[in-house]
């Protein structure tokens, strides 16, 4: 019985060890729900990606006029159960705000694209996962890379 253990424990020890790469097939994601868009983002592969993070820049086409606007909604991180792997979902669009400036006579209003300002916007970079991003189908989803400077600076106190 002895001898049986130890030859298993030989066999397995002396298996080739697999390189194991985190699965990037969205299959495993859920399927975007009634009214809302699943959004697949893959970025590059980097000598350095701890020096990057990933800006997500969500936005809704409004008609607006001469004054700043903003919608707010938070960006959540959750988590896909049984993998560990990271999603965002961005349930609800808040109120638009704005500033209430008079704006110059004549001025006409236009058409742009409002962004939606919270938390959870900035993302850790990771080439070997996607990026998947839920959020209500009227809005449009950007992004944008942010990347370290390679020299640090020493913080002094005057």
């Amino acid at each position: 019985m002895r001898t049986l253990s130890t030859l298993l424990m030989l066999g397995v020890f002396s298996m080739p060890l697999l390189a194991v790469e985190p699965a990037t097939d969205i299959k495993m994601f859920p399927v975007a729900g009634e009214k809302e868009q699943r959004v697949i983002i893959r970025v590059p592969k980097q000598a350095h990606e701890e020096n990057s993070k990933v800006e997500i820049m969500i936005g809704l086409k409004k008609e607006i006029d001469c004054n700043q606007h903003r919608i707010s909604g938070d960006l959540q991180e959750l988590n896909l159960e049984g993998w560990g792997y990271p999603y965002y979902r961005l349930e609800k669009v808040g109120p638009m705000i704005s500033t209430r400036m008079a704006c110059p006579p004549g001025a006409k209003n236009k058409s742009d694209i409002v962004p939606v300002i919270g938390k959870g916007y900035l993302l850790r970079y990771n080439s070997r996962l996607p990026i998947v991003i839920y959020a209500p189908e009227e809005v449009e989803v950007r992004y944008r890379f942010w990347n370290a400077e390679k020299e640090s600076r020493l913080a002094t106190e005057k």
